[in-house]
């Protein structure tokens, strides 16, 4: 699969044909489904400086700890945000 990867601050946003998008902040790495997502706005909810769907990137990774961020994950309910650790150089 091609994969574009475009530069946002000092965070990589990755779009994998459509299906999934990815945005880092170095240490975690938030992985969003939208296919999936129901809208049901807890994201937006638990962390508003995060998620502001009207934007572009509508996630500001930056501005939420990698363990406030991992809270917020956990919550969601269709599953359409999950996350992984990045290894450590």
């Amino acid at each position: 699969m091609e994969e574009n990867c475009y530069a946002w601050h000092s965070y990589q946003i990755s779009i994998d044909m459509g299906k999934k998008v990815e945005y880092t902040n170095g240490e975690l790495t938030i992985v969003w489904q939208p296919e999936m997502c129901q809208h049901a706005g807890i994201c937006v909810k638990m962390l508003p400086n995060v998620y502001h769907p009207k934007e572009r990137p509508w996630v500001q990774i930056e501005n939420a700890t990698t363990e406030e961020l991992i809270a917020q994950i956990s919550k969601c309910p269709s599953g359409a945000l999950s996350y992984r650790l990045n290894k450590k150089d």
